[in-house]
């Protein structure tokens, strides 16, 4: 565990620095990341001993969960219109404890948040929000040029002052070649066993999507959170059921959930009643 100052100039402390992610680059030791959206979730991440964390969720209320977590946060591509506007975020999530900021804009805006000293990571190879330029979702470095065009990328990346990038659906091959060659820190999400952390998502990881769903190919479910759910969707539905035929029914509420008048005051009011 390292004593640090977080970037809001407050004493912490963290299972893994900047330069501990740097210093782990390679065919060493291998972390395990994962995006928790919620309090519960975050807090099953916790209890399992996962890594390093990147969320969706208010960074202070994540840091009451997991005060010693390495904790990324981020903006999707359309969030904000102007570097100023996406500068002023990161520099927010950052004085509120962040360790790692997410970011998809160009690398003029790469290079802004660098030059405030702030870990940028950015995203290569399968990125959906780009999908359409690409004829859809597909995977990428599987020829030559490509791989190359991949490492040319990565290497633009690093120049800018990217510290870290989610590697999405890369040919395995590729992304062991060029991790070497890039200080980059690279978390693979489909791209094989060759990144210096792994990424997956919970729902993939607990086996939520059904198989109507078509997971993608590196998609491997370790628990069947799905047929929990599908369980409790039934049960839901049977206790509405049962609920609208009593209260349909004049059956419900029963007398135990009603509230009565205590003895002989019925009486007492309605002879009151009837005299208004």
């Amino acid at each position: 565990m390292r004593r640090i100052y977080d970037f809001g100039r407050r004493p912490a402390q963290r299972n893994y620095t900047v330069s501990d992610l740097q210093a782990l680059k390679g065919p060493g030791k291998r972390l395990s990341m994962r995006n928790p959206k919620d309090a519960t979730e975050l807090q099953a991440c916790v209890d399992a001993g996962i890594d390093l964390l990147t969320i969706g969720m208010d960074v202070t209320e994540a840091w009451e969960i997991a005060p010693t977590h390495f904790i990324g946060t981020g903006m999707t591509w359309s969030q904000f219109g102007t570097p100023d506007e996406i500068l002023s975020h990161a520099i927010e999530d950052m004085r509120n404890g962040s360790d790692m900021y997410y970011t998809l804009p160009s690398y003029d805006v790469v290079e802004i948040l660098a030059k405030e000293n702030i870990p940028v990571q950015h995203h290569i190879g399968l990125i959906p929000t780009f999908s359409h330029w690409y004829g859809g979702l597909r995977a990428w470095g599987r020829t030559a040029d490509e791989a190359m065009e991949i490492y040319r990328t990565l290497k633009r990346m690093e120049s800018a002052g990217v510290f870290a990038v989610e590697v999405e659906c890369i040919a395995e091959e590729v992304l062991r070649a060029v991790n070497e060659k890039t200080s980059i820190v690279t978390f693979s999400l489909g791209s094989g066993n060759a990144g210096d952390a792994v990424f997956l998502f919970m729902a993939d990881i607990c086996g939520e999507a059904s198989e109507e769903d078509s997971p993608p190919k590196h998609v491997h479910a370790f628990g069947n959170l799905g047929r929990l759910h599908k369980q409790m969707y039934e049960e839901r539905v049977t206790a509405l059921k049962a609920f609208h035929g009593v209260v349909t029914t004049r059956n419900f509420p029963y007398l135990e959930q009603s509230v009565t008048m205590h003895p002989d005051e019925e009486e007492k009011f309605l002879e009151a009643l009837d005299k208004e």
